[in-house]
């Protein structure tokens, strides 16, 4: 199992490099219709490992452990309660403290806090996955993997704009894509302090992973520039090839 979750947490750590880096090779902007086709992809993808795979482990973890679902899904409320209050605190203080005030702009090391905190959580829900099943654990890596490509493209295109250099860029991405790894491990290390609150764990990531696909990558579909016909067919096949490719995986892994 160690095995594995190393491999996984490395890889969720790289592919979340690779779209930022793609854009450095490219030396311009992605094509906005290709951004839109990776966002859906991955609102797809999300949303098909949160109620095909986690909340189904979470539900069968509680009845073995002798939990109460309604008491479950209050973790998968909670999820989507406490990000929207933590991107709120982060939109206000960029608002109040940002480049129109006399303090310098914290915006660059809040978007790399942010960015550290996020891989973290990847990295703890990967092991917690693994500890589960090796087929959620890797369903579950493809989801964090999916959704983090587009979401460093954007960090990287903010970095740039700001005119943070390169390798400085790449370096503080590294860094901070380690943090998955590390959480990973030492989420095992504990394992005994863990395994009791899996199916907590599991359910709050399921509305954790529902809240970006419906809070972050939807809307960001939804208000794009390019809306016409073709654009919007092309979005919602992205968007069913996420969904669909994750609901075989997970079918084939479990069977």
């Amino acid at each position: 199992m160690l095995g594995y979750i190393i491999l996984f947490s490395l890889l969720g750590g790289l592919f979340s490099l690779i779209g930022g880096m793609l854009l450095l090779l490219r030396n311009k902007p992605w094509p906005h219709q290709t951004m839109m086709g990776m966002i859906s992809f991955a609102a797809g993808v999300l949303l098909a490992v949160a109620f095909a795979d986690l909340l189904p482990e979470a539900l069968e973890a509680a009845e073995k452990n002798g939990l109460e679902t309604h008491a479950l899904l209050g973790w998968t409320l909670w999820a989507i309660i406490g990000f929207f209050l933590f991107e709120r605190s982060f939109i206000w203080f960029h608002h109040h403290h940002g480049p129109h005030s006399d303090q310098p702009s914290p915006l660059i090391p809040m978007v790399w806090i942010g960015d550290t905190l996020h891989n973290s959580i990847d990295g703890i829900v990967i092991a917690a996955s693994f500890v589960i099943s090796i087929p959620l654990g890797i369903t579950t890596a493809i989801a964090v993997a999916a959704h983090e490509i587009p979401q460093e493209i954007a960090d990287f295109s903010l970095y740039l704009s700001k005119g943070v250099r390169r390798t400085t860029v790449i370096t503080l991405n590294v860094v901070s894509s380690l943090f998955t790894l590390v959480a990973a491990l030492l989420t095992y290390r504990f394992l005994g302090l863990i395994t009791p609150l899996l199916p907590q764990l599991l359910a709050f990531t399921a509305g954790m992973f529902t809240y970006i696909a419906c809070s972050d990558l939807i809307p960001e579909l939804h208000h794009g520039h390019h809306n016409h016909r073709n654009a919007v067919l092309l979005q919602a096949i992205f968007f069913l090839v996420g969904a669909g490719l994750l609901l075989t995986l997970s079918r084939l892994f479990h069977g």
